[in-house]
């Protein structure tokens, strides 16, 4: 395994609303219609989001006082 690929393993898990903007970011570059190489951009996209941690400032308490 090279090195490279080592330390992409250990980078730091962004939140699921980082991801979200990449994905935002992405439909709107592509216009609305994804080539090959971005729906395999957004799939890693979609697979990274969906194990993100929630952004907790994001969500209102369910524990009402």
């Amino acid at each position: 395994m090279s090195t490279t690929q080592c330390r992409a393993r250990v980078s730091v898990q962004r939140s699921a609303a980082e991801v979200n903007e990449e994905i935002r970011a992405l439909w709107l570059r592509s216009g609305g219609t994804l080539s090959g190489e971005q729906r395999r951009a957004y799939q890693r996209l979609v697979l990274e989001w969906s194990a993100a941690p929630s952004d907790p400032a994001d969500h209102t308490s369910t524990n009402a006082a």
